[in-house]
């Protein structure tokens, strides 16, 4: 029996994150994020939160991609407006979250919060898209599973292992 290595990288300071996956599959989850201006919300989620585009039908869809099973789908829509309400979260690592921010900064000033540490032991950098999507991009933190945030976490009934 092999053992099981997971895909994602697990917390670490210096995680490396996975390459980009380009290979088609069912996917198992995606979201559809109504825009207004597909070439202008393709430009945000690629230059600013790191998606590819995995490919794109002309003035009807465009299908990004960063990690295996994180899809997204820019349709023709109304998106924008306080309406929108969305949000979705990604997994990301720690060493990702500065430049995320600078490049969406860079992009819409104003449009990011954080990075912040959270309860559940994970740093989050909170970004709203042009379309009023708010992307949570979120990075597990190192665990010391005698340390005090262990304890912590134990105290909220979530299980830490290797004690």
């Amino acid at each position: 029996m092999s053992e099981y290595v997971s895909p994602v990288p697990m917390p670490a300071v210096d995680a490396v994150a996975p390459e980009v996956h380009k290979g088609i599959y069912g996917m198992p989850m995606f979201v559809r994020v109504p825009t207004g201006d597909l070439e202008a919300s393709k430009d945000f989620w690629v230059r600013g939160l790191g998606f590819i585009d995995l490919f794109s039908v002309p003035d009807r869809l465009v299908h990004l991609r960063r990690w295996a099973f994180q899809d997204v789908l820019l349709v023709p829509g109304e998106g924008g407006g306080e309406a929108a309400g969305m949000s979705v979260s990604f997994a990301c690592v720690l060493g990702q979250l500065d430049e995320l921010a600078a490049r969406c900064e860079e992009l819409v000033p104003g449009c990011t919060e954080g990075p912040a540490d959270m309860p559940w032991n994970s740093r989050e950098l909170t970004v709203v898209t042009p379309e009023n999507v708010q992307v949570v991009m979120t990075a597990g933190l190192p665990l010391d599973p005698n340390g005090r945030r262990a304890d912590e976490l134990r105290a909220m009934g979530i299980e830490v292992p290797g004690v």
